[in-house]
Order: C-alpha cells, then sequence, then structure tokens
C-alpha cells in the first residue's frame, strides 16, 4: 500500500505544499505570500496534483500544521484540509510545526524553538522517535532554558543566531545548533503518513489547532 498524502504549512509568511506517496515525497513546493495564502492556496494545489497527474480523489489523507504560528495562517490551513478532507471522504492529520522541525535534527533529545515575538519564543523537546519529551510552551528564552532535561540537547530553529548569546555561560554553551528548513510541508507529510498507518488519522470535524498562545483577540477580552 502506498498512500498518497497532500500536506500544508500556511502558519508563516513562507509556506509550502507537498505531495507524499507511501511516505516517499513527490515534490515539496516553497510558498511566499506577504498577504495570506487563502487567495491562492487552492490554485497552488491544484498545479501540484495536476503535475503529477493525480486527482484529488486518489489522495488517502490530508495534513496541515496546526500550529503555533499566525493565527489567521494556521485557520487557513487547516480550514483547507478539512474541508477538501471532507468532500472527498477522508482523514486527517494535523501536525504541531515544531514537531515537524525535529524531523531535522539527529540527536536524542532536540529541543526546538521559534520566535513568538514580544521577546518571547515557542519552544518544545522532541525525542529521536518523535515523542515529546517537554510539551510546547510560550515564554522567554532564558527561562526556557531552566526547564530542559538533563543530557545533550541539539537545538533546532531555522535561525538560531538570535538566541545564541542567551547560551553564554550556561550547560549549553557549545551545544549544537541544527537549521530547519522554511519549508514543512514534507516533514509534516512524513509525520502524517506515520500516523495514517497506525490508524491515528482523524475524522475532519475531529481537528483543531494547537495555537500554544491565545490570540491577541482573547487577551484583551480577558483582561476587559
Amino acid at each position: 500500500m502506498n498512500p498518497l498524502i497532500l500536506s500544508i504549512d500556511t502558519t508563516h509568511e513562507f509556506g509550502s505544499i507537498a505531495l507524499l506517496a507511501g511516505g516517499e515525497v513527490v515534490e515539496e513546493m516553497l510558498l511566499h505570500s506577504t498577504d495570506g495564502f487563502g487567495h491562492v492556496l487552492f490554485g497552488h494545489l491544484g498545479r501540484l496534483l495536476e503535475k503529477h497527474s493525480r486527482q484529488l480523489d486518489e489522495v488517502d489523507c490530508f495534513a496541515a500544521a496546526s500550529g503555533p504560528g499566525s493565527f489567521t495562517g494556521i485557520r487557513i490551513g487547516l480550514a483547507c484540509v478539512k474541508g477538501l478532507a471532507e468532500a472527498a471522504g477522508r482523514k486527517v492529520v494535523a501536525v504541531s510545526n515544531l514537531e515537524a522541525m525535529s524531523r531535522s535534527g539527529s540527536a536524542a533529545q532536540r529541543a526546538v524553538v521559534m520566535d513568538a515575538r514580544r521577546g518571547e519564543i515557542y519552544g518544545a523537546v522532541y525525542g529521536d522517535e518523535g515523542q515529546t519529551i517537554c510539551e510546547p510552551r510560550v515564554t522567554r528564552f532564558p527561562a526556557w532554558l531552566d526547564t530542559l532535561p538533563a543530557g545533550d540537547i541539539e537545538f533546532i530553529a531555522t535561525d538560531f543566531a538570535p538566541f545564541r548569546p542567551a547560551l553564554a555561560g550556561t550547560r549549553f554553551e557549545y551545544a549544537h545548533a541544527t537549521t530547519a528548513p522554511r519549508a514543512l510541508a514534507a516533514a509534516i507529510g512524513q509525520i502524517a503518513f506515520d500516523r495514517f498507518r497506525a490508524g491515528l488519522a482523524r475524522d475532519p470535524a475531529d481537528i483543531d489547532a494547537d495555537y500554544v498562545r491565545r490570540s491577541d483577540a482573547e487577551l484583551l477580552w480577558k483582561e476587559s
């Protein structure tokens, strides 16, 4: 069995889509849109399928990044795959961006970090088999370092340079840092393939976002 997976990441300005067959990447396409992906996403998906002579009803499972990232971007990607899966009678896998980034690493403990703005980061730690060691959280980088488990740590980020100075004088001062690619759709698709094969794909209605941090609108509402 070589299930066909169509995966999407629209959580940041640089998004991506990928087509995978039997866990192997057929093609990953990097997307760039400064004003969101809602108006261009379906066109790109259609062209990707057409290029490889595939039809939408041939897709066995749809996958999307569930966050963290742009709140609007997360919703666009999830709404897209949920709608396509509903129409095709297929199931969906939602994958954390942080987990997808961890696939770039090679160590037993992979500390993935993303800029969350406002002086904060999104961070999580994963094992070499994708297991969650430390749950995703949003905090300041130095405070996050204090929560990391003992043992060797490999840091993973799309750009670790802004975080490197904070390691000076800590047990992580000489820790290795791996650069994760901007395009995450292929990694998301590979995780989705594993979960689909294990029977862990879910009905579209059961899929939700994982923002990690509440939206500005929710924060303002809570404070009012």
